[in-house]
């Protein structure tokens, strides 16, 4: 789909496809363009490129970056919030199950930050900002220097 080896910059022509989505119809004012990670993971790109995707875009003036939520379409009076919730709640929420299903046993570690990084194909920074929401409900607690535990069960957040 993408000419590597062509004139047109691969970040031009990915940001062609979106543009293309646009006038179609396919995204309209509002909704969110695929974010840096995705853009990366679809299209075998380097984040400076999925970076440089949503730089052009704006500079079209199809799309406005509303920080902390995205990069939507339209001129940034109206955006959608997020269809899927962000990664890292998604990686807490997989790891407060397991914990509440036992297989992490209170006063034990978690996984690694690098295991986790691994298992999700993610970011430390998205790892933290997991193990971060974990901590703020209860399901663990940081020992500095010696690593991220599980809680115990009384002090997890009750339904």
């Amino acid at each position: 789909m993408l000419d590597r080896d062509g004139p047109v910059p691969v970040y031009k022509q990915i940001a062609d496809l979106i543009q293309e989505q646009i006038r179609r119809g396919e995204l309209i004012d509002g909704d969110a363009i695929p974010s840096e990670a995705e853009i990366e993971a679809e299209y075998g790109v380097a984040r400076p490129t999925a970076r440089r995707v949503a730089r052009e875009l704006r500079e079209l003036g199809l799309v406005r970056t509303v920080q902390g939520m995205g990069t939507f379409v339209g001129d940034g009076t109206v955006y959608r919030p997020r269809r899927k919730p962000p990664l890292y709640e998604v990686i807490a929420r997989e790891v407060a199950e397991r914990i509440e299903r036992r297989e992490l046993k209170a006063n034990r570690p978690i996984p690694s930050e690098k295991s986790l990084m691994q298992q999700y194909g993610v970011a430390k920074v998205t790892v933290r900002l997991a193990v971060g929401f974990l901590r703020d409900q209860g399901y663990v607690f940081t020992v500095p220097h010696r690593g991220t535990y599980v809680s115990s069960p009384d002090n997890w957040p009750q339904d």
